[in-house]
């Protein structure tokens, strides 16, 4: 594998087996295979071990460990753990994306660098149960966020490298389903094995399946070789320049990320406590917050994918994204409504189950709109989709931390749904602008 230019040979031919495409020209950026009947169900598949590792471990497994190590600071020492993996990951997909872009290959330009990010972190996360140091468990949770980022950026990039404009919603709907599905089995997992207090098979179960699905998908579905097509001679001033996007030039780019960036904050500030919301909110042990947490993902989950399946097939007929990022976003901001006037059991499910049906119409569509606005025609997709993804991962790393100083300096955790609602109408909001998407 190189990613310096190789000779200015030819590119090498299509292999047999998949639809016709055209070749890249020298001098042309290497091209992929446009997709298969293997191609849909391996982002489904990929997408659902990978979110199965976020939610599993994000939502029970990781809250629960570092709670039996010390149960007195928990809220902040999940917060600083979750800070500290957002300062060494934030800008692991774009960096990654941008290398793999110029990877030369004969497994192309993404697989490389996917194996390598689930052989690193399927290995850490075999003997991340057994620590008792929530330092270590820090610095393992880190380098496996990075390892698991190398997987995510480049697996981003095949639906635009592979899926015509119009086709990218339905593949986007896919992936959408693969993350909501694996999040909810993630869940499922993690709850049995904390219910057993088998916090060490939970982790090595899902180390074990992120290796063996992407294992899968690259040699079942395999790229075409990038080792003949030419790229431009390394610069490091072109590299670092390249994660810049001027707003000025690219507005469409920028707005979506600011969109991004505000919905993805709303929903997860409040996601980020559920396990903790539920024992402190509701008043369970944590035995029952873990069950709990189980019930009210399965519950969301029928809404939530029907929503996806719906949203990405609707909007590649009508061809309109932004309206259905609209509606999401009310949608999810009336299902924090729900906790605050019922702070119990009942408020948690209606919450859990209008805001699976906002989600899931925005996740979908919110991809395929990502993927509409890119800079370059598209060019470098990896890197750019990369820069976008920071707009979920500055989130989700944050949100902990946004979240134990809106519980302990501003109210409780009733403010935390407030927070929600403010965020998830100004990511609708910023949606407006974007002039390149309908």
């Amino acid at each position: 594998m190189s990613i310096q230019p190789p000779s200015d040979a030819a590119t090498e031919l299509a292999p047999t087996g998949v639809i016709s495409a055209t070749e890249p020209l020298p001098g042309d950026p290497a091209a992929s295979p446009p997709p298969t009947w293997r191609t849909l169900p391996g982002l489904l598949t990929t997408g659902l071990v990978l979110f199965g590792i976020y939610g599993g471990i994000g939502a029970i497994l990781l809250p629960m460990q570092i709670a039996m190590i010390d149960d007195a600071n928990k809220v902040q020492n999940l917060a600083i753990v979750s800070t500290v993996s957002f300062v060494f990951t934030l800008f692991a997909q774009p960096i990654v994306g941008a290398i793999s872009d110029r990877t030369r290959s004969r497994l192309g330009r993404r697989a490389p660098w996917m194996v390598s990010g689930a052989l690193i972190g399927g290995i850490l996360l075999l003997g991340m149960g057994f620590l008792d140091s929530v330092f270590w468990v820090g610095v393992f949770w880190v380098v496996i966020q990075v390892a698991l980022n190398a997987v995510q950026g480049p697996l981003s990039a095949i639906t635009p490298d592979r899926f015509a404009r119009d086709k990218r919603g339905g593949a986007s709907a896919m992936f959408g389903i693969g993350t909501q599905v694996g999040m909810t089995l993630g869940i499922m997992a993690a709850g049995v094995f904390a219910e057993t207090m088998n916090l060490g098979l939970g982790y090595a179960s899902f180390g074990i399946a992120i290796i063996v699905v992407t294992l899968v998908f690259v040699v079942v579905d395999r790229d075409w070789s990038s080792k003949e097509a030419t790229v431009a001679p390394w610069s490091w001033k072109a590299f670092l320049a390249g994660f810049w996007r001027s707003p000025r030039r690219y507005p469409d780019f920028a707005w979506a990320f600011t969109a991004r960036f505000a919905l993805m904050l709303g929903y997860f500030v409040v996601v980020a406590m559920s396990f903790y919301m539920l024992t402190d909110y509701i008043g369970m042990s944590m035995v029952e917050a873990s069950s709990a947490t189980v019930m009210l993902t399965l519950i969301s989950l029928v809404p939530t994918l029907a929503a996806i399946a719906l949203s990405g097939w609707w909007s590649d007929r009508i061809g309109r994204r932004k309206v259905f990022i609209y509606v999401s976003s009310v949608v999810m901001a009336a299902g924090f409504i729900a906790p605050i006037v019922m702070p119990d059991m009942t408020g948690m499910i209606i919450m859990n189950v209008v805001n699976g049906i906002g989600f899931g119409l925005y996740m979908s569509v919110d991809a395929a709109l990502m993927t509409e606005v890119l800079p370059d025609g598209g060019k470098d997709a990896a890197r750019d989709l990369g820069i976008l993804n920071i707009a979920t991962n500055i989130p989700q790393a944050l949100s902990a931390a946004i979240a134990g100083i809106i519980i302990t300096a501003l109210g409780g955790y009733a403010m935390l749904f407030v927070f929600g609602i403010v965020l998830t109408v100004a990511g609708a909001v910023a949606t407006a602008p974007i002039k390149s998407v309908r």
